[in-house]
């Protein structure tokens, strides 16, 4: 984000005054569109209120902007040529359209951490640099040579990418499947999207854990789906809450995230799984298998996906590189049904006709690589080691506050706060602090839950970043 030059000899209050100009000659502020308010802007630009009171005072005077009580400054219709009945109501087209926005707690994590890059990030679900294989990466890609064609490819997705996750799904997960049957997709959340917008129709009932990282993507109800709830205990989901709501609700698919489920770290159970399965296969009702975590096992000793024990293929199942290996690859899989692969890459063609070739040929060599093991390792044993430095300061900090189960796997603590908590004045007062985490009301939770993602943070700042937490948690009770 842009910030006034302090060392500058011109005013701050003069450059302010012509970035904005700037801004709305760009077409960025267009004519009748609503600027930010003073306080606002003063501190997002990290000055004193009264320098942006002098800087729209300037914008008025040049007829630029226009001020009035109860209705906020805005940029003038009349200076730039425009009238009402020529200007677009930008304002009524971005609050409609069917695709709804991120939560609010969500458009603020990214409002803080781009605004204070000092925070201590627990919010994030994802890998810190360090633990990506950016040397390894680099190391397969100046061993081997890209491909020469870097022309549109497949819809389903680069061949040799594909024949690679054959093996590799065989072999790491129990998959047995064929090239024709898996779908690449830039990750996860793109393969629940294609899901939600080609498998199901708006008014369809679908089940999805609780709380679950689902809850967080808005795609759901801009599809126009109805959601209900399967409660989430320390074994994971109970099969027979699948029957009672498609008995209420004729529910027409099943989101699950079996294994270190995001965000409550629970595996779920193996009775339970086979009965899921067999409920499933009586019901005649697909479930979407979500397993972007079970590589990350910490004993080394993966628990097998749904996929692998599915006798008749009711089974959609997601794998993504995001949180085993680097989230900026943008590679992620879909295996399913070839009819199902069909569409789906039809529809993905018409958004964008297919992905990069280059990250996908990165993947595929990455996989095969002497490297892909050894990091596989070295990820297990730094996550276990986070892991308990967050357990050990919990415990220490906070032992009387927090109730939590200690997960085997995965990115994430999932926290419960023993006493009645307002989740946003503990929110921003963390961020006040100098620590950021996700609310547990962002996965569908009640509130008074959050949940920290260890792997994101670099070890030494877990300890401290707790220690804050903490201190925002007493100042908020007191």
């Amino acid at each position: 984000m842009w910030k006034p030059d302090r060392h500058s000899n011109q005013p701050l209050y003069q450059q302010i005054a012509e970035d904005i100009e700037q801004r709305i000659s760009y077409g960025e502020f267009p004519p009748g569109s609503l600027l930010p308010s003073e306080r606002k802007l003063a501190k997002q630009l990290g000055v004193n209120r009264s320098t942006v009171i002098l800087a729209y005072a300037e914008l008025r005077a040049l007829g630029i902007i226009e001020s009035r009580m109860g209705s906020g400054t805005r940029v003038s219709k009349f200076k730039w040529g425009a009238t009402p009945k020529h200007t677009p109501n930008w304002h009524r087209y971005v609050e409609g359209g069917h695709f709804l926005p991120n939560l609010p707690f969500l458009r603020r994590i990214r409002e803080a951490l781009q605004k204070d890059r000092r925070l201590i990030d627990f919010a994030s679900g994802e890998l810190s640099a360090d633990l990506s294989p950016v040397k390894e990466i680099n190391l397969v890609m100046s061993e081997n040579h890209l491909t020469q064609y870097l022309g549109y490819d497949n819809p389903q997705g680069f061949a040799p990418l594909r024949e690679v996750l054959v093996a590799y799904l065989n072999q790491y997960r129990g998959i047995h499947t064929t090239e024709s049957s898996i779908l690449i997709t830039s990750g996860s959340q793109q393969s629940l999207y294609l899901i939600t917008q080609c498998l199901l129709t708006p008014g369809d009932a679908v089940a999805i854990e609780d709380p679950s990282y689902c809850y967080s993507l808005p795609m759901f109800q801009s599809a126009g789906l109805r959601l209900f709830r399967l409660p989430v205990d320390h074994k994971g989901i109970r099969p027979e809450d699948v029957r009672a709501l498609y008995k209420k609700h004729r529910i027409k698919m099943v989101f699950i995230n079996p294994n270190y489920q995001n965000p409550s770290g629970a595996l779920l159970d193996s009775e339970r799984r086979i009965e899921l399965l067999n409920v499933a296969s009586e019901l005649g009702l697909p479930i979407v298998e979500d397993d972007p975590f079970s590589l990350t096992a910490y004993d080394g000793n993966p628990p097998s996906p749904l996929k692998a024990i599915d006798p008749i293929g009711s089974v959609l199942y997601i794998g993504s590189f995001s949180k085993i290996a680097a989230s900026g690859l943008r590679v992620g899989w879909m295996v399913a049904p070839h009819a199902v692969v069909e569409r789906l890459a039809d529809a993905r063609q018409q958004m964008d006709f297919g992905l990069s070739v280059v990250p996908q040929q990165v993947a595929a060599q990455f996989l095969q690589s002497p490297y892909f093991d050894p990091h596989l390792d070295r990820l297990r044993t730094q996550l276990f080691y986070k892991r308990n430095l967050l357990v050990e300061a919990l415990q220490k900090e906070l032992s009387h506050l927090v109730s939590f189960q200690i997960p085997s796997g995965g990115l994430h603590m999932w926290c419960k706060i023993n006493p009645t908590i307002n989740d946003q004045r503990l929110f921003e007062e963390a961020i006040r602090q100098g620590v950021i985490y996700v609310p547990g009301s962002v996965y569908g939770s009640d509130s008074g839950y959050v949940r920290f993602t260890f792997a994101r943070p670099k070890a030494e700042e877990i300890v401290p970043g707790i220690s804050k937490f903490a201190a925002s948690l007493r100042t908020v009770l007191r």
